[in-house]
């Protein structure tokens, strides 16, 4: 199976309501072609699952701006003043999770868990609808795992099976989301063939891999 397609194949594919997993930590690490060909579809009314928002004229920020997403959970959005003032205006739904708690929710929809415990958040507005469980005397928030239509995710080099190798910082959320959605589709750097990667640089298997994208591909 040939796994490479272009960023235009690529937006093509989420359809309108979908959810969507997208890597990064303030655009490093986010696949930027991907969300371009994204921002030029007519696609509407997605959930998005994210660290941060990006910025106003980057990243996840340019789907934000042109209002594709109905629901946001991220961790962060002070770096993008767009999303705060949909969330003032009623406009978009945006939910904020601890940065914590939003990676092992992704984690544990990866790995078949069915939720974990946490202390994060209690006595706070984080508690509230959720259901809180003492254990030795101490309380803990039960969060459940998240799961999505689609990752989208950025890496440094893939090789023709998918198989993926980050570079530093590159790997924040990625590689959980990686596993947390029906569908991934991974942008890289540059895609070599099969035997050329080391497997033990190898932070996400080809088999959770379902489409590649290369950065320098047009269209």
């Amino acid at each position: 199976m040939d796994k490479r397609i272009t960023p235009a194949k690529a937006a093509a594919m989420v359809k309108d309501g979908a959810s969507v997993m997208v890597g990064g930590f303030l655009c490093c690490g986010t696949p930027d072609l991907v969300i371009d060909a994204l921002a030029e579809s007519d696609v509407k009314d997605l959930t998005l699952y994210t660290n941060d928002t990006g910025f106003v004229d980057r990243g996840v920020g340019k789907l934000v701006v042109k209002k594709k997403f109905r629901r946001i959970f991220a961790s962060h959005i002070g770096t993008n003043k767009e999303t705060g003032r949909q969330m003032m205006e009623g406009e978009t739904e945006v939910n904020l999770v601890p940065q914590g708690t939003l990676a092992e929710q992704i984690r544990a929809g990866g790995f078949g868990l069915g939720g974990f415990l946490t202390p994060t958040g209690v006595g706070t507005e984080v508690e509230k609808g959720k259901q809180v469980m003492e254990i030795n005397g101490k309380k803990y928030l039960l969060e459940l795992p998240v799961r999505a239509d689609f990752a989208l995710i950025f890496a440094d080099r893939a090789d023709e099976n998918g198989n993926l190798v980050f570079r530093g910082a590159l790997r924040n959320f990625n590689p959980v989301m990686a596993a947390a959605a029906d569908v991934t589709i991974a942008e890289v750097r540059e895609i070599v063939p099969v035997g050329a990667l080391d497997p033990n640089d190898v932070i996400i298997p080809g088999a959770l891999v379902n489409y590649i994208v290369e950065a320098k591909t047009n269209g």
